[in-house]
């Protein structure tokens, strides 16, 4: 019985005409936002050192505002990204799982109620 649903489940699956590349798009952008997290940092500690070395305070103000601003923007998008993006994967793995362990629940519970109907035929 089970064989059958899988099949069922593959050719509804294959009638749909899914594209797969939105799992690539996905990917990507989960990439972006690490990489962007990780420059924006880079870009805070840049320009926070590049402040700190000059004693213009006209440098000093162009340095943290050029540096340490957009840097700190970079950190919140790509955490933003990064985050978004985890969080789908992850509740998508979940729910799959959960269909799993539900459908495989249901198939117990029918053979179980076949056991109790041939016994009670008898």
């Amino acid at each position: 019985m089970n064989e059958d649903r899988i099949q069922t489940f593959t050719e509804e699956i294959g009638e749909l005409k899914l594209r797969g590349a939105r799992a690539d798009r996905e990917r990507w952008l989960l990439i972006l936002g690490a990489l962007g997290l990780i420059a924006g940092v880079g870009l805070a500690i840049f320009g926070g050192f590049q402040a700190s070395g000059t004693t213009n305070l006209g440098d000093q103000v162009a340095f943290l505002a050029t540096g340490t601003l957009i840097g700190l923007a970079l950190v919140i998008a790509g955490t933003a990204l990064f985050i978004r993006y985890s969080i789908a994967r992850f509740m998508r793995f979940w729910l799959v799982r959960l269909v799993h362990e539900h459908r495989s629940e249901t198939d117990r519970v029918i053979g179980a109620l076949k056991e109790i109907e041939t016994k009670l035929n008898k």
